[in-house]
């Protein structure tokens, strides 16, 4: 856990929370160890650190994620000249989806049916038991990841919220809250921000 240690070294107003934090990660390795997924969303910035923690868990984040040498076994007996150029670029993954990327389907979705539950149309499509969805939301109160919430609980699915101020629904709902102690938006975001970096590197020092 030496990351989390110097998280909270570089950000006192971190401590707080530091066992939140550790809960958190349990979730999403016992998760990804199981062989399953991680949807992410979020709102305004929060829509931006989904996609965020998204790339930094689909490829490789401070580590070269080797592709396993069985895997470069059969891309080059599918094709010699790509597999060897596939070995040499591609890179482990975690699996993650930001359910804010998909115009097509929100635009339609909101357009025929409901705005606010975009995100929970997409926790029920693409949700199994043992799935993980994380909720950003700097007030924990937007309704769009409260539906999410729902959905991803009655799919059997974990939920880490990611939150401030007083935690609000998603604080009070979530299997693990990560409540940064500040009031202001800009303020919580940007300690959102090295709290899911170092969620990210515990998990690929575990994994990788």
């Amino acid at each position: 856990m030496a990351y989390l240690d110097e998280l909270t070294d570089r950000y006192p107003s971190l401590e707080p929370v530091k066992e939140s934090i550790r809960e958190s990660y349990e979730i999403l390795k016992e998760c990804f160890s199981s062989g399953h997924k991680l949807l992410v969303a979020g709102n305004g910035g929060s829509a931006a650190d989904s996609e965020h923690i998204v790339g930094e868990l689909m490829k490789g984040f401070v580590k070269r994620r080797q592709v396993p040498e069985d895997m470069v076994r059969r891309m080059e007996e599918i094709d010699s000249q790509a597999g060897k150029e596939l070995a040499a670029k591609l890179q482990g993954s975690l699996p993650a989806i930001a359910l804010t990327g998909h115009p097509g389907l929100s635009t339609a979705f909101l357009n025929d049916v409901d705005g606010l539950m975009v995100y929970a149309q997409q926790v029920y499509g693409y949700g199994q038991k043992g799935d993980v969805f994380l909720g950003i939301s700097t007030s924990g109160n937007a309704a769009n990841i409260h539906y999410a919430l729902v959905a991803a609980k009655a799919k059997g699915m974990k939920v880490i919220g990611l939150t401030g101020k007083d935690g609000g629904k998603l604080g009070r709902c979530a299997d693990a809250a990560i409540i940064v102690l500040e009031q202001e938006t800009y303020k919580i975001q940007e300690l959102h921000l090295p709290i899911y970096h170092t969620l990210c590197l515990m998990l690929e020092a575990f994994f990788f």
